[in-house]
């Protein structure tokens, strides 16, 4: 609402004075015409230091500070605020007879939402860091970095496939969090989140990692308080979360740990603790979440009866932290409720209620850059807003939230601990490095059907050959040194591809392994495709050379892209039955 109409400024929160110019479809601060106006908000201040409606000094100057007049024949329209004068100079008198401005083309509404939510559709905190665009510098001041330690791949990539690490402790921090975690715990990897968001931005893959995995943490070049270096021995065989906190650990020892369990290494990272949930919540103004059972759970403080509810601030935090009372009572069943947790806060910070609302928006900038702890390469909110238009491009619907799949440790008695389960696992972790979406994509299901990809499929249909006739000399073109004979053992010994030689190195390295025959071998192609493993790309319709009896053989180029003998090079398209997933879009309620 407009300030104007509310009576005095110095009794209005600033947040709600935003209002929508509908000549240039930009929010704008409206006070009253004789108090100055800025193009963005101030921070927000104490009462005894608060000056009219906001309109007290910033803390970092803004991009209409220090801005002059483009032409002396132009006035700032009464409608449209004017730009803010430099510090300590006079306020400026209107100047009689001078035109208003010009109007200003009017954005397309699609572009209006999308600046104005500059990443609404982030996960999580860097959904609201994105959305804060309207704060420029100001914002800075709240965000709080630490050295990537050179773990991560630098930064990420709008032309690229993004990977974000979000990394949620257990310590405790602020007032009202004395009944939370561990009693002067450093903080912990509690809930820790791999985001991969894909190349075409159609779709996104959220994994889970289980703070009780076994997994082995690396030592850590880790930078000190003092600019230097110190490396921080690893351990084998312990829980996930101990990759921070433990030993003095920063996020980029997590960072290196995830890049040692999945193969996956994170562009960035993002920390944040227990207060993110509350301040969140509450700035979005709550989040809707639904109970398959009552739920009174003395230890996490949640007690809700079963239903719908909608939870904010303390009573969140209960939400997300509970597990004794929902699924199998471990954390395994708690994961799942902070899936479901999370998809309800994304359908709320991509609803209208949220984006037409500036002081929802306000306080969502605010919120989210006071709680984060983002990597070196993140530290300006320029670089956040960049991250969260990328991010913002996501359609709830193609977000999968999913766990790194797991059993019981197998060398416990009473299980405490989860292992990775080593017959699924592996193909989630390919499937996030190749790309691979966990849902269907209308774009993805178009390109799959083009003249290339069909007519590799098609070199792999037909008849084959018995595999005593596949004759075929293996090259090293840049798989590990010994690849060649290893492979060439396994298909005399263990396949029945007897008519087999070893032919050295190959004259260049491949990225991809590749197999070259001519047209009249392509029947034994397909069979030592399929023992091998190989995708219809890998298959090059060409000619044969001759072996060391001098008869017409097929060449096998082992590329960098070979993991050993036996291990198939087709990339999974789809993701396990037995892998637990669930896309963003559905309301599900907590069992």
């Amino acid at each position: 609402m407009d300030a104007q109409g509310r009576g005095r400024a110095d009794n209005i929160d600033p947040a709600d004075q935003w209002v929508l110019n509908p000549n240039t479809g930009e929010y704008e601060l409206r006070l009253t015409p004789s108090a100055p106006q800025s193009a963005v908000p101030g921070p927000r201040r104490s009462d005894s230091g608060r000056t009219g409606g906001g309109g007290g000094p910033a803390r970092g100057r803004t991009a209409a500070q220090g801005r002059e007049s483009s032409s002396p024949e132009e006035t700032p329209d009464p409608e449209v605020p004017s730009p803010r004068r430099r510090r300590g100079a006079a306020p400026e008198e209107p100047a009689a007879n001078r035109r208003g401005r010009r109007p200003v083309k009017k954005k397309s509404k699609a572009k209006k939402i999308l600046l104005w939510t500059g990443g609404i559709m982030a996960f999580v905190l860097v959904g609201t860091a994105g959305a804060a665009y309207l704060y420029l510098e100001h914002l800075n001041d709240n965000i709080t970095s630490v050295s990537d330690d050179g773990a991560s791949t630098g930064g990420f990539s709008k032309d690229k496939a993004i990977n974000l690490l979000v990394i949620g402790t257990d310590k405790r921090t602020g007032s009202g969090n004395e009944g939370y975690g561990d009693s002067g715990s450093v903080g912990h990897a509690d809930t820790t989140i791999l985001l991969h968001v894909s190349k075409d931005r159609t779709n996104a893959t959220a994994l889970s990692i289980p703070r009780d995995l076994i997994v082995d943490v690396p030592d850590c070049e880790t930078k000190q308080e003092d600019g230097s270096t110190k490396v921080i021995k690893g351990t084998d065989n312990v829980r996930f979360n101990t990759s921070l906190g433990q030993d003095n650990r920063t996020p980029s020892c997590t960072v290196r740990t995830v890049t040692e369990l999945t193969g996956i290494q994170a562009d960035n990272f993002m920390v944040a603790d227990f207060n993110a949930v509350k301040t969140l919540t509450t700035a979005v103004g709550g989040v809707e979440v639904c109970l398959a059972k009552d739920i009174d759970d003395e230890d996490s403080h949640l007690k809700l009866s079963k239903g719908t509810h909608t939870i904010e601030g303390e009573q969140a935090l209960a939400f997300v932290r509970t597990r004794h009372s929902v699924g199998f009572g471990g954390d395994l069943s708690r994961i799942e409720l902070q899936q479901q947790f999370l998809s309800a806060l994304m359908r709320k910070l991509k609803s209208n209620d949220t984006l037409t609302s500036p002081t929802k928006m306000i306080k969502l900038a605010e919120a989210g850059t006071k709680a984060l702890t983002v990597d070196s390469q993140l530290d300006t909110i320029d670089k956040l807003k960049d991250l969260g238009l990328e991010l913002g491009k996501l359609n709830v619907k193609n977000l999968t939230f999913t766990t790194v799949p797991v059993v019981d440790n197998p060398a416990e008695k009473v299980a405490a601990t989860v292992v990775v389960n080593a017959s699924t696992a592996p193909t989630v972790f390919q499937m996030i490095k190749d790309d691979v979406s966990f849902t269907e994509v209308k774009e993805q299901a178009a390109a799959s059907k083009n003249a290339a990809a069909a007519a590799a499929a098609a070199r792999l249909k037909g008849t084959q050959s018995a595999a005593s006739a596949v004759r075929v000399q293996v090259m090293n073109g840049g798989a590990p040194a010994g690849s060649a004979q290893e492979t060439l053992s396994w298909l005399q010994n263990d396949e029945g591809v007897t008519k087999s030689e070893n032919a050295g190195n190959a004259p260049a390295a491949l990225s991809k392994t590749t197999l070259e025959y001519a047209p009249d071998q392509a029947d034994q192609a397909r069979k030592l495709a399929a023992i091998m493993g190989l995708p219809g790309t890998a298959l090059k319709p060409g000619k044969s050379v001759e072996n060391s009896q001098g008869l017409p053989t097929m060449t096998l180029t082992l590329g960098k892209d070979f993991k050993g003998a036996g291990v198939s090079l087709t990339a999974p398209t789809t993701v396990p039955d037995t892998v637990q997933k669930s896309t963003a879009d559905k309301v599900e309620c907590a069992k």
